[in-house]
């Protein structure tokens, strides 16, 4: 099987990963809950894990990084953590339903947003999109990084900076950038670093991260045991404790630690320049296929991240996509939980074909890939 789905999970894991979440599953205790030898060493795997997210994206403090259960629970708490009622939220054409249903539910509660039109590979025209966007009632601005369907990059760093000049908030969705694109949250201005673990930080399915850039601090969703001051009733004030309350995922984290680990090892740069080899390389054998439509230029660093989305002529992207899996192509197809992107590219109707590359990819694995691709074209024609 040739695995081009990695947008969607990195398969397959570094054997670094595998092993430090199943160290943690045979050997860990509790951690914070008890003052014995295996929770101790469980509160350390957790600290860890939480140095090695600071580092690698340059936070305040080991302490503002905070395990969640996916990007999606990371989103969820700042939009419902932050935002009150009378709130005004600026947010892309490109965005992910885990930052457009909170949103739609949230109307109830009197918050309100607007869809600022993305321009790919045209930055200024998208800053003044999300300029014209801003109204009094604006609070914040939410984005994604890259888009998880078209791989339309982001420009974060000047939409911080347009937050600031305004006063406002800004949330970033890193999930398809976190690992690929080098992220400084000191450099960069954003307030809501939203990750997830097991994409391009290759840990394990079941983690993610909200790294707090701010000192507006999100209340807390759940409320519970963090093992500190345990005789109040009331959450804790500080981070992490104030948004970790439970017994956490030890053996997530731990795998999730080991991914980290192995992205500085390999350094995001150099993990993205490979993968952009690829996916020039896969956009070129597109290209020069007949019946296959591709909706934006060849893929540029500056502007896009290694996701490449397309479509064979005539046919539904879930038919193509089965058909692909039976010559061991395995891909996402479908609307990829982003409605509003396959809007914008005028794809709702049937989705796309969606090809990811990770560090494991070979060119082999592309040309293998690009042979089905004009093998199905000629099956559908």
């Amino acid at each position: 099987m040739i695995y081009l789905d990695n947008s969607a999970t990195t398969f397959p894991k570094p054997r670094s990963v595998r092993e430090a979440a199943s160290y943690a599953m045979n050997n860990g205790a509790n951690p914070g809950r008890s003052g014995h030898s295996l929770s101790m060493k469980a509160s350390e795997e957790i600290f860890r894990a939480r140095s090695t997210a600071a580092t690698l994206f340059n936070a305040r403090s080991e302490s503002d990084v905070v395990f969640t259960l996916n990007c999606t629970a990371a989103i969820n708490t700042v939009l419902k953590g932050v935002l009150k009622s009378g709130d005004h939220v600026v947010v892309s054409s490109l965005e992910h339903n885990a930052v457009m249903r909170p949103l739609e539910g949230m109307k109830s509660l009197g918050v309100s947003y607007t869809e600022a039109r993305v321009y790919p590979f045209d930055n200024d025209k998208t800053v003044d999109s999300f300029r014209k966007s801003i109204n009094a009632k604006t609070r914040m601005i939410v984005c994604t990084h890259a888009s998880n369907v078209w791989g339309v990059r982001l420009p974060v760093e000047r939409l911080a900076s347009l937050a600031h000049e305004y006063g406002l908030l800004i949330a970033v969705d890193g999930a398809q950038s976190g690992g690929v694109l080098p992220i400084d949250l000191k450099d960069s201005g954003i307030d809501y670093l939203c990750l997830a673990g097991h994409k391009g930080l290759y840990g394990p399915m079941g983690t993610g991260m909200l790294i707090v850039n701010s000192t507006t601090l999100p209340k807390a969703l759940t409320e519970g045991g963090t093992g500190s001051n345990s005789l109040s009733f009331d959450q804790p004030e500080e981070l992490p404790d104030r948004l970790e309350s439970g017994t956490p995922n030890l053996s997530g984290i731990a795998g999730l630690r080991a991914g980290m680990e192995f992205v500085l090892r390999n350094k995001p740069e150099n993990i993205a320049r490979h993968e952009f080899a690829l996916i020039r390389r896969l956009y070129k054998g597109l290209s020069d296929t007949k019946g296959i439509e591709l909706y934006l230029p060849e893929p540029d660093p500056q502007y896009t991240v290694p996701v490449l989305s397309f479509n064979f002529e005539g046919a539904d992207s879930e038919t193509a996509a089965s058909l692909l899996g039976r010559h061991g192509v395995a891909v996402r197809a479908g609307l990829h939980c982003s409605p509003l992107a396959h809007k914008m590219a005028g794809t709702l109707d049937r989705g796309a074909v969606r090809m990811s590359p990770s560090v494991f990819t070979s060119a082999g694995d592309i040309d293998r890939a690009l042979f089905a691709v004009k093998r199905v074209a000629s099956e559908l024609h």
